[in-house]
């Protein structure tokens, strides 16, 4: 079993050190989305919400998000992002009366250590944001499943989700 590296001597949680590590580029993209009802869906698409431009804040706050995971996780190292877009996407079952914000977040850095915890944050970010700006339209709707789909860079190689 390899070395446990988020704990000190004492087996109190420490912040991993990566001096060490090789710097790459490195990407990572992350998934979330929130259903709302049909209301939410044409305040969303007709620009009527009363709070503004749903997609423009929550695109925003989300790479707001990103810029500052590592104030909000505890053991995420600050790394200097070199890039974040936030992509916004419907699907919609109108037989079933579905509509649901597909969100997808990407972070890029070149450093010592992965962005995937930034692309998560920015993800749920996008997703809080909108249930922010729409909860008066109703409360009912659902966050997640939030997940990251794919990374590329760093020693552990890359990643793509194969079940999403």
């Amino acid at each position: 079993m390899s070395e446990l590296t988020h704990f000190n001597e004492q087996g109190r949680a420490k912040m991993v050190d990566v001096s060490d590590k090789a710097e790459t580029i490195r990407t990572a993209i992350a998934t979330s989305s929130i259903i709302v009802n049909e209301t939410i869906h044409a305040q969303i698409t007709e620009g009527t919400n009363k709070k503004g431009d749903v997609f423009a804040v929550a695109q925003v706050a989300a790479i707001m998000a990103a810029k500052n995971t590592s104030s909000i996780i505890p053991m995420c190292h600050p790394i200097p992002l070199t890039g974040v877009d936030i992509r916004f996407d419907w699907a919609i079952d109108v037989t079933s009366n579905r509509y649901e914000v597909l969100i997808q977040a990407e972070a890029k850095t070149k450093g010592v250590t992965g962005v995937e915890m930034e692309a998560l944050t920015a993800a749920s970010a996008a997703a809080l944001t909108i249930y922010d700006m729409c909860k008066a339209a109703g409360k009912e709707m659902i966050i997640g499943p939030t997940m990251l789909l794919r990374k590329t860079g760093g020693k552990n190689g890359d990643f793509e989700r194969t079940d999403a």
